[in-house]
């Protein structure tokens, strides 16, 4: 596998690590005091919510008010964690929303919107948050990132769950295979070795993700695969090296991983909100 490609495959998700990790405390597996760096690993997040929005009890009182009504105010992620310390774990989930597949929303509104533009999202209680990695450049001309979860009252209650583990196990599966046999006809090893290289070891379910405590060995394995295929796929979606696909080829390849990157999307979702034990 190619450096990008490794690269490609390590990056997990904001929203898995936060909802993974958030899960794990409710349940009493891991302490409080380690949530927030185990979600951040190594970045700097932080966290606004718009002046308004549902409070859920004393500790988010002091973060959720804005000042003057209608802006944000941002503070350290750590800081308002502890709003969800009422929630049961299955009371977070993640949601990993697509064009035309809003799976996992609670309906339309300005966090479904947000949702669906970053990809990705975390459901807790009565809130949605929505990671937004932000560029900013320091006066001597160094340039850093940092993520702000943007907070949103939910309009109600998500109208599905998602697959089990088991259902999304075997369409992903399915898909893997029609999608790698695809690829071998359209002889993407030319144009994307990488690609090809990573889809035939990710059929090999030999890998444990890396969860916090309470997820047991299936959920683990599949979340490892599908992480691994979340990125090569993210990576599938770039142009290839030195232009050498034509728009033809391009859509070929686009409609033999479309069943793909759903199934993918499914198997995160199931694999992260899975029962703890």
């Amino acid at each position: 596998m190619s450096p990008a490609a490794r690269t490609a495959t390590l990056t997990v998700r904001r929203s898995t690590r936060f909802v993974t990790w958030v899960r794990a405390w409710r349940a009493g597996l891991v302490p409080y005091d380690d949530v927030a760096d185990e979600i951040a690993e190594g970045e700097d997040h932080l966290a606004a919510a718009c002046d308004g929005a549902p409070t859920a009890g004393p500790g988010a009182l002091r973060w959720l008010g804005a000042d003057p009504p209608g802006t944000w105010t941002e503070v350290p992620l750590v800081e308002v964690l502890s709003t969800f310390a009422p929630l049961h774990p299955d009371q977070i989930r993640l949601a990993l929303p697509a064009p035309g597949d809003p799976r996992g929303l609670p309906g339309p509104g300005e966090f479904s919107g947000a949702a669906l533009l970053a990809g990705e999202a975390a459901l807790a209680g009565e809130f949605g948050l929505v990671p937004e990695v932000r560029q900013h450049t320091s006066g001597s001309g160094d340039v850093f990132e940092t993520v702000l979860w943007q907070v949103y009252p939910l309009p109600g209650e998500p109208a599905e769950t998602g697959p089990s583990v088991s259902e999304a196990e075997a369409d992903l599966n399915t898909a893997l295979a029609e999608a790698t046999a695809q690829l071998a006809r359209l002889d993407v090893a030319q144009w994307r070795p990488e690609l090809a290289g990573a889809l035939a070891t990710l059929r090999r379910p030999d890998s444990v993700g890396d969860l916090p405590p309470g997820y047991d060995a299936r959920a683990r394995r599949l979340y490892a695969r599908a992480t691994i295929l979340d990125g090569v796929l993210a990576l599938a979606g770039q142009s290839a090296p030195g232009g050498s696909v034509t728009g033809y080829e391009a859509r070929q390849r686009d409609e033999a991983l479309r069943p793909l990157l759903t199934a993918c999307r499914r198997a995160l979702i199931a694999a992260v909100n899975a029962p703890l034990i």
